[in-house]
């Protein structure tokens, strides 16, 4: 006798109802998530997985507090990374990057509605934080034509009466990014707009112990996926017939596999390539006894970002001395500056007591020495010494913060940078560095 298909959906029967992390244990869930390779992998690796509906519950009083602290009567959002934040739903985030048809309104007293695409509401109803699902916050021209203006009009009448139903009088609106059309609309309901971007980013960057859960897990993903890379290059690379696309395919491909979701950039070069730094990978022939370098820049389980940055030497032969001195500095810097972090220590106090890179690699430094990381690059960032604006990041480091150190170095002119990054989290009396993965043995010297 056939079985419904309601019945064949189990996919671990010893978890019970739920997986580790309380998300229904069937073959039909609704948000996306680790894969059955990354559970295999982390309970093997000793990893505690973060309860999601704690984690999701966490960020929504966060933001609502965040809210409430500014005087605000919402926050609206329609960056896809602020609305992961808020919801924890997806739908088609590249996409929708360029094409903004999603928006989340969180009123001051904690109501939240969500506005998507029109035949997909479903898509966040498994999150009981996300109190109504609606449709029509799509403002960009491609969508709406001449016609964008009406559009606009109806989603700021409904934003306004939900406002006035779940946040009183108050007309001060924190809206993140918004199209033209759509600002206007709002100023016409008498909102008066305030910066969403500053309340989203001060929400997101201090992680809530569910979230550092999450980062962990997804961290032994990206450095697992990692390996696969480094595997595959160092056994193809000798032979001649391997492209830097080739090689960074399979970190994509690993990082699918354990359930992540996309890479944010190309940076991977190879030889004379990597100088100067943010060439993006391409059709290359990679050569024996040359410098691969790359910086992930990965958002992996659970929509976590990993940013990590290593350098390879890959040949038969030794590297040259210039080479490896350049590598042991752009270690030395990271580890320095890695080892000031402390809760309490204000950005402009840290800035100053970082370490600073000889004249020679000045020109073509990185564009900072460390940057906040959670779903994507997050605030703050810690910029160079002759690149700080005085007034721009005037705030301390606090537990729960997880900022990238990261060094590109290389001369003007030269053949080869080294990058080097690693994602360190700030604890109550200092810093953990969450990056495990080794620093190539040859190019170190050793």
């Amino acid at each position: 006798m056939n079985q419904h298909y309601r019945e064949t959906r189990k996919i671990d029967p010893n978890q019970g109802a739920t997986l580790g992390d309380g998300t229904p244990n069937d073959n039909n869930r609704i948000e996306i998530g680790p894969t059955q390779l990354a559970f295999g992998e982390w309970r093997a690796a000793g990893l505690e997985l973060p309860n999601l509906a704690r984690m999701r519950e966490y960020r929504w009083k966060r933001l609502t507090q965040h809210i409430v602290d500014r005087g605000y009567g919402g926050l609206l959002m329609f960056d896809p990374l602020n609305i992961r934040y808020a919801t924890d739903s997806t739908n088609m985030q590249l996409w929708n990057t360029h094409n903004p048809f999603r928006a989340v309104l969180l009123c001051a007293d904690g109501y939240m509605v969500i506005w998507d695409y029109k035949n997909s509401p479903f898509l966040s109803e498994f999150n009981p934080l996300v109190r109504e699902q609606r449709s029509g916050a799509d403002l960009f021209y491609f969508d709406r034509g001449d016609k964008v203006d009406v559009a606009a009009d109806v989603l700021s009448n409904e934003i306004r009466v939900l406002i006035e139903e779940h946040g009183g009088a108050n007309k001060r609106l924190a809206v993140d990014k918004i199209m033209l059309h759509g600002l206007r609309s709002l100023e016409a309901q008498g909102f008066e707009i305030k910066d969403g971007e500053e309340v989203t980013e001060k929400s997101r960057a201090i992680k809530g112990p569910d979230e550092i859960l999450a980062m962990r897990c997804a961290n032994h993903a990206c450095e697992t996926a990692c390996a696969e890379m480094e595997a595959f290059a160092r056994a193809n690379v000798p032979n001649g017939a391997t492209s830097e696309d080739d090689i960074w395919a399979i970190l994509h491909a690993e990082n699918i596999k354990r359930g992540g979701e996309w890479i944010e950039t190309r940076l991977l070069a190879s030889g004379q390539r990597t100088n100067p730094w943010f060439q993006e990978c391409g059709p290359r022939i990679t050569q024996n006894n040359e410098i691969i370098a790359f910086d992930t820049d990965l958002i992996g389980s659970y929509g976590i970002c990993i940013d990590i940055s290593r350098t390879w030497w890959i040949g038969d032969q030794k590297p040259r001395q210039d080479m490896i001195d350049t590598m042991r500095h752009s270690h030395d810097f990271i580890m320095h500056n890695m080892s000031l972090l402390k809760p309490g220590v204000m950005i402009p106090e840290l800035i100053d007591q970082c370490m600073e890179h000889p004249a020679k690699f000045k020109a073509q430094q990185y564009g900072c020495m460390m940057h906040g990381v959670g779903l994507c690059d997050e605030w703050p960032l810690i910029a160079h010494k002759d690149q700080y604006v005085p007034g721009s990041f005037e705030y301390p480091l606090e537990p729960g913060m997880v900022l990238c150190v990261e060094a590109a170095c290389g001369e003007v002119g030269g053949d080869f940078s080294i990058k080097l990054e690693d994602q360190v989290l700030i604890t109550e009396d200092g810093c953990e560095n969450l990056t495990t993965y080794p620093f190539d043995d040859a190019l170190m010297g050793r």
